[in-house]
């Protein structure tokens, strides 16, 4: 068959490469002509799809990376991969409508059309259905499939691929739901489905909840244990002995990715919208993990403090700028408010990463902020010992940590992978 994959990023592009590896003809659109470029000689810029799973697919012609709209002509399935963030509280669902203008135009009866891209519950049959009938002629459930399957990449995951991970699927109609099983049972071990897209659209909504709200609980737990002068670190350890009734979530400098910094927020706008009434525990998670930054730089400045020594002025070290470990994704990185804190306080901000290539990982403009300028260095015996104080923000298994004890003056440790005198744990 002939698959059409809108978006190649995160997401998108382990769906196009998979779908290839299985043996169908696929099309990577995505409007961003850079990340095009470097697909068509075989690099990959996201870290699970190494260039060596890329070339035997663009040798082989089963895989066709464009930014030509016109490419997207005759497919049998299409799968929308695009970003949905957040501007100024309020869902940005500007990429979706446009791709579904663009699947409209080359909408065949029979064709199915799903929807990956994290929205709000209702999104797929009252916003993406009326846009492909209204631009093909045609009506969905009738003459074509429609679907909804929330993605659930996590980048850098070693256990967890697309291929193992459980696929939730839904449709508009029975059928729908059995032309949306059936692609996506070729490429994963299991399909989960559920009896409506509303449904589907809420299961990925809910899964990103939980992960934000326990987050937020434990880095308020970190910050109040530190004033209680309480190791909140041994009393996670503790409690995650208990085989029952506990799952191990740890603290943070705060939330990242496309996920847990925007997802809730959908659930939480949507029920405002619809029902006039708050989400309180969106909103309070919302609250505690996007000032954690804040508390980063605010321990650091008294650390600082304690040293005789002043933000302004003081050469400050950061270890990740990604907003998690052993991956080069920057979207909405905590580092990079931190970034901005400390340079708007005067202090020499300098950062390294093995990971995040400056210009590329933070090549979309509403990611990019503070990241884009901060001077970028390698973490080298002479970096950490000129610097003030480090902070290590993502716990890069590339790093050397005994490079790091061994030679920084003062490390605040964010992810609680370092000992010794001159570390303070967030």
């Amino acid at each position: 068959m002939r698959i059409v994959i809108a978006g190649q990023g995160y997401v998108g592009l382990p769906l196009a490469v998979r779908a290839a590896e299985v043996g169908h003809q696929v099309v990577g659109y995505d409007v961003d002509e850079r990340r095009i470029k470097r697909l068509a000689v075989g690099e990959s810029y996201v870290e699970d799809i190494p260039g060596e799973r890329l070339r035997p697919l663009l040798d082989g012609g089963r895989y066709l990376p464009t930014a030509d709209p016109a490419d997207v002509a005759d497919f049998d399935i299409a799968v929308i991969t695009v970003p949905t963030p957040l501007r100024d509280g309020v869902p940005d669902l500007s990429f979706i409508e446009a791709s579904a203008k663009l699947l409209a135009r080359h909408l065949k009866r029979g064709a199915t059309v799903v929807l990956e891209s994290t929205t709000y519950p209702g999104t797929t049959e009252e916003l993406l259905a009326p846009l492909l009938e209204a631009g093909s002629g045609l009506r969905a459930g009738a003459d074509f499939h429609l679907g909804y399957s929330p993605e659930r990449i996590d980048p850098g995951n070693p256990q967890w691929k697309l291929e193992n991970t459980p696929k939730v699927v839904s449709g508009t109609t029975p059928d729908g739901l059995a032309a949306v099983a059936g692609f996506y049972g070729q490429l994963v071990e299991r399909t989960v489905p559920v009896s409506s897209c509303k449904e589907a659209e809420l299961t990925k909504l809910l899964e990103n909840t939980f992960r934000h709200v326990n987050i937020a609980l434990v880095n308020e737990l970190a910050m109040f244990a530190h004033d209680l002068d309480i190791d909140v670190w041994e009393a996670i350890d503790a409690a995650s002995t208990k085989p029952f009734g506990f799952l191990r979530f740890t603290p943070g400098p705060g939330v990242g990715g496309h996920c847990l910094p925007i997802d809730p927020s959908y659930l939480s706008w949507r029920v405002e919208r619809a029902l006039g009434q708050s989400f309180r525990f969106v909103e309070l998670a919302n609250d505690v993990n996007s000032h954690m930054p804040d508390y980063v730089v605010r321990r650091l400045a008294e650390a600082l403090n304690q040293r005789r020594r002043s933000v302004n002025g003081s050469r400050v070290l950061l270890l990740g700028l990604a907003y998690k470990k052993n991956t080069g994704d920057a979207r909405e990185t905590p580092a990079a408010r931190i970034v901005e804190l400390l340079t708007r306080q005067g202090a020499e901000v300098r950062a390294a990463d093995p990971h995040v290539v400056a210009g590329v990982h933070v090549a979309e403009p509403h990611d990019a902020g503070p990241l884009a300028t901060v001077q970028r260095v390698e973490a080298t015996p002479e970096e950490l010992a000129a610097a003030d104080a480090v902070v290590l923000l993502a716990d890069h298994d590339e790093f050397d940590y005994a490079a790091v004890t061994a030679h920084a003056q003062y490390v605040l440790d964010c992810r609680h992978r370092l000992t010794g005198a001159s570390v303070e744990v967030l």
